[in-house]
């Protein structure tokens, strides 16, 4: 039990330097929120993290977040070491990064989010699945990759006079029809609200 506590000492002192956005005491309180998420998920992880399914409910109870799409990115953005579980250095730092990182913090993990295929870029590919599962709901009648494409090209028309389009189509500055890491920064560096451009994979403020 001593070095139990001297394990978890430890544990949170070096959560609080590497995940700086928050204090000792809230490090703690996010590491007894682990242990209680950990209960819930399936054995098959011997209490070293917990599931998708955990995660998702979380993100969902606590913040609202609901695109199946998102929660999934967001999942992996957390799931550094592709293990199919969040352990506790994984939580915190990922929270410190969601809940209270930097632009510069921000803009890198609403990437990544958004860069489905990991390969650095996000294609016109890429917007379309991220902007049909985030804003668009089908009737029932309809073909619903017909209806889907339909209604993200009217979309993309109807955003063709905005500073949206202008700024994400338009300063492909490769014109390679993709967006690379530079692109997406500019943008949002000039328009901060393009941000969460292709999908809610942040918390909103309250």
């Amino acid at each position: 039990a001593a070095m139990s506590r001297k394990g978890r000492k430890l544990l949170v002192d070096s959560l609080t330097r590497s995940a700086k956005h928050f204090s000792k005491s809230e490090v703690e309180c996010l590491v007894k929120l682990f242990d209680t998420l950990v209960a819930k998920a399936s054995s098959q992880y011997a209490g070293a993290g917990f599931d998708r399914t955990v995660f998702r409910d979380t993100l969902y109870s606590a913040f609202g977040m609901t695109d199946d799409v998102v929660l999934d990115r967001v999942f992996s953005t957390f799931d550094k070491e592709n293990r199919g579980c969040i352990t506790v250095v994984e939580w915190v730092e990922g929270l410190a990064v969601l809940l209270r990182g930097t632009l510069e913090e921000k803009m890198k993990y609403c990437f990544a989010v958004y860069d489905l295929n990991g390969d650095g870029y996000i294609s016109k590919e890429e917007m379309f699945q991220m902007l049909k599962d985030s804003l668009l709901i089908q009737p029932a009648d309809e073909e619903p990759d017909e209806g889907v494409k339909d209604l993200v090209e009217i979309a993309l028309k109807k955003m063709a006079s905005t500073y949206l389009y202008v700024t994400f189509l338009l300063q492909d500055y490769d014109h390679d029809g993709k967006l690379s890491f530079t692109d997406f920064e500019k943008a949002v560096r000039e328009e901060n609200l393009l941000l969460e451009a292709f999908g809610p994979c942040l918390p909103d403020i309250k």
